[in-house]
């Protein structure tokens, strides 16, 4: 009775063993992204004299919304482009008397916010619908202090929102909401990282401030070039050290993205050296904690806007400047240039679209 006992005890183990052999023999292999070799791209340039239009502002900040893509810029300007082929921009008395220098923008579901970079800086809220367009703005915040400058925003959700800028006492000026977007509170300095006399942020794309879920990390430049950290939506914050190129006001970190939790990257330079290519471009692995510089001596130059190519595992990214369009298929360690022409700002619709602006300039980027 025992020895039969037995036998089926270790017979039954021997199944079990088998079965769970079996199930991973037929678990499929996750499959590695390969990433692609990208020599030129196609360009498919706005022609804007075709809506009657004489010139176009500068644009640094671009906002995907569905299909539809807005480009915020300077005077008071708004263009939009709707998948039905339709173009929109903003009328002269859009924001009233007001002709606001924009540089910041996100948006929610039915809103886009457009935040201006002189004193008094003035965020407004505008209505988005299919049938009217841009509708109703609205100022939601306003600061008078006489060194307001605000430089990026974005959204964690669809009611936590964080907008950064230049230091009006001895912190970063940042200013988050809780509702959407409808009404906004400045953190003050005693629960931020002091900054150093001389350290600020850069406007060059709306890109010095990204997130991932409730992580947000925001890059500083000047005589010294940083990484604030917050890992629950701005209520605590971290300050990290970067071996970024540092000791001038036009010197440090310009655009910050990140692929996940972990994996960053961090590009910049020297705007009045555009040429330059050491301690510009580094990458983290940890989150932000650290950083390694990369592709010393080597393209690309100054940068103002880097962000990663959607689908690509991480591996894949575009950074742009006024010296041209460059790509990485080694998550930031090494880059070709792909085009000479210059732009400010890049944002990705898909694997193989993009959206640029520029100095009076919009252009639909096509990997294919």
């Amino acid at each position: 009775m025992r020895i039969k006992v037995l036998l089926i005890v270790v017979l039954s183990i021997a199944i079990l063993f088998s079965c769970k052999e079996t199930e991973a023999k037929k678990e499929p292999k996750k499959e590695v992204y390969k990433p692609r070799v990208i020599k030129n791209i196609t360009l498919k340039k706005f022609d804007h004299t075709k809506f009657g239009l004489k010139n176009m502002s500068s644009i640094r900040a671009i906002e995907l919304v569905d299909s539809t893509a807005f480009f915020i810029g300077s005077q008071g300007k708004i263009y939009g482009f709707y998948p039905n082929g339709n173009f929109l921009i903003t009328p002269n008395d859009f924001f009233g008397e007001k002709k606001p220098n924009f540089r910041a923008a996100a948006h929610t579901k039915n809103k886009l916010y457009a935040l201006s970079i002189e004193s008094p800086a003035l965020l407004y809220q505008i209505t988005m619908n299919s049938k009217d367009g841009l509708t109703h703005p609205k100022i939601v915040y306003t600061e008078n202090h006489k060194k307001a400058f605000y430089d990026a925003m974005t959204f964690f959700d669809t009611k936590n929102g964080i907008a950064i800028g230049d230091p009006t006492d001895n912190c970063l000026s940042i200013i988050t909401t809780k509702d959407g977007g409808n009404s906004w509170q400045k953190i003050t300095c005693d629960k931020l990282p002091k900054l150093a006399k001389g350290e600020a942020a850069f406007a060059a794309s709306n890109t010095n401030i990204a997130t991932y879920k409730e992580n947000a990390w925001i890059i500083t430049g000047g005589v010294q070039s940083r990484v604030l950290h917050t890992s629950d939506m701005g209520k605590s914050w971290q300050i990290y050290h970067t071996p970024m190129i540092g000791g001038k006001e036009s010197t440090g970190a310009y655009s910050v993205a990140f692929y996940d939790a972990n994996n960053g990257i961090i590009c910049g330079g020297d705007y009045t050296n555009k040429a330059g290519d050491i301690a510009n471009k580094a990458i983290t692995t940890d989150g932000g904690k650290t950083w390694k510089l990369v592709a010393e001596g080597r393209y690309p130059g100054y940068i103002s806007c880097v962000q990663y190519v959607p689908n690509t595992s991480g591996k894949e990214l575009f950074a742009v400047s006024t010296e041209g369009i460059y790509f990485s298929n080694t998550a930031g360690v090494s880059w070709v240039k792909v085009n000479d022409e210059g732009y400010y700002t890049i944002k990705f619709i898909d694997k193989n679209t993009a959206w640029l602006a520029g100095n009076g300039k919009i252009a639909k980027m096509i990997l294919k």
